[in-house]
């Protein structure tokens, strides 16, 4: 199984630190956020990871690699470079013939995670689906992404998606890792210029039921995707 990471953010919330260092890169407990998210990957048998980054970024990651080379297995991490931004899965589409007939995970680049990453993958072939949601439990869902679950809320089918709601259904959110099926090109247009997860690819699988999420009670995510966020993760992680 293959694991893409989407690390082309440009960080703007995480300004004027991210005008220095990429968002992926930045340190909590004096590791790069995508060592933490790696080393979990191949701690669950994960074989390759992709990283999809932005062309700016190209020599912060060449020094990342050269860094973290006894550390990462660099050989089993293949980085991509895109050009022009084609929004958080028209990356993803371009990598279809690396990715192969096999299911795989996708994850965001700016998140801490320390999930049973074996189950979720279980749990997806189990269910079927298309394309399965891990979401958290946070104390204010109001700034994420809150799948509607139909059925079984701890286990069950998304019929909608509410992103930033004002008043959430649930306090379980969208945590940015994803598994998916290859059926998942189906749904998209590779020919659109930008494709995002969010909206395009999830409302799509929704419509035909394709798409289940599954509540990661037991793990750890935190958000670094503001200073305040990322502060919090530095503490507590």
């Amino acid at each position: 199984m293959k694991a893409i990471i989407q690390a082309g953010g440009m960080g703007t919330r995480l300004r004027p630190v991210t005008y220095e260092i990429p968002k992926p890169l930045l340190p909590v407990h004096k590791q790069p956020i995508i060592n933490h998210l790696i080393e979990l990957f191949l701690k669950h048998g994960i074989r390759e990871v992709a990283l999809i980054i932005s062309t700016p970024h190209r020599e912060d990651f060449a020094r990342w690699q050269k860094t973290w080379d006894d550390v990462i297995p660099m050989d089993k991490v293949h980085i991509v470079y895109e050009e022009k931004p084609r929004g958080t899965f028209g990356g993803v589409v371009d990598l279809r013939d690396w990715l192969g007939a096999e299911d795989f995970i996708m994850s965001h680049g700016d998140e801490l995670k320390d999930f049973d990453l074996t189950a979720l993958v279980e749990f997806h072939k189990k269910q079927g689906a298309v394309g399965t949601i891990a979401t958290v439990p946070v104390p204010d869902a109001r700034p994420y992404g809150v799948p509607m679950v139909e059925g079984d809320a701890s286990a069950g089918w998304v019929t909608e998606f509410r992103e930033k709601p004002e008043n959430p259904p649930s306090n379980f959110v969208n945590s940015g890792l994803y598994v998916f099926s290859p059926k998942v090109f189906e749904y998209v247009d590779p020919a659109q210029e930008s494709i995002m997860t969010e909206y395009h690819v999830f409302p799509e699988l929704a419509k035909a039921n394709k798409v289940a999420a599954m509540r990661m009670e037991n793990g750890r995510w935190y958000d670094c995707g503001t200073l305040e966020r990322w502060e919090k993760a530095m503490n507590e992680w």
